[in-house]
């Protein structure tokens, strides 16, 4: 049996949003296109029924993934947000012991991590150091660029990370 994907509450919603979008929006649509470009003839050299099928079969293989992960989901509950250490759904505020540089990271799962917006996953070196940590902690973080030191400066949870709406 495949492994679970777990994640929040949200980010299966917004897996769920992205599906509906790819099933009742843009697959009719490609299929329309489909459907005008043959109408012109000649499909060996008809760049827009080629590009359509290209578009088309990307659009489907993006709705099976979709489908795929969704079928394997596992929403975090409310008690293991609210456990007292870091979990998935929280939002850890740290300090880096050398230079003094305050970082916030919200801890995710894999398929909603999104490091440019601070969103890193529990399966990355910086996730799995942070895990079960506390408030006060000093964690040692083994990154691609040598050994970093932080003090854990605050952790909230994020119940809008669980909000489905």
């Amino acid at each position: 049996m495949a492994e679970p994907v777990i994640m929040t509450a949200a980010g299966k919603a917004k897996l769920e949003a992205e599906l509906d979008e790819l099933v009742n929006v843009r697959r009719p649509a490609v299929l329309l296109r489909i459907r005008e470009a043959k109408a012109l003839g000649d499909l060996r050299e008809n760049f827009d029924f080629q590009d359509a099928k290209r578009e088309q079969a990307f659009l489907e293989g993006r709705i099976q993934a979709l489908k795929e992960t969704l079928g394997r989901a596992r929403i975090v509950s409310e008690e293991e947000m609210n456990s007292e250490g870091v979990g998935i759904g929280s939002t850890v505020e740290m300090v880096h012991l050398e230079t003094g540089s305050v970082c916030t990271y919200t801890i995710v799962g894999a398929v909603e991590a999104d490091p440019a917006k601070g969103k890193i996953s529990n399966a990355s070196p910086v996730g799995k150091a942070l895990m079960g940590q506390t408030e006060g902690a000093t964690v040692t973080i083994t990154t691609p660029r040598g050994v970093q030191r932080y003090r854990i400066q605050a952790i909230r949870r994020n119940h809008e990370t669980t909000a489905v709406g």
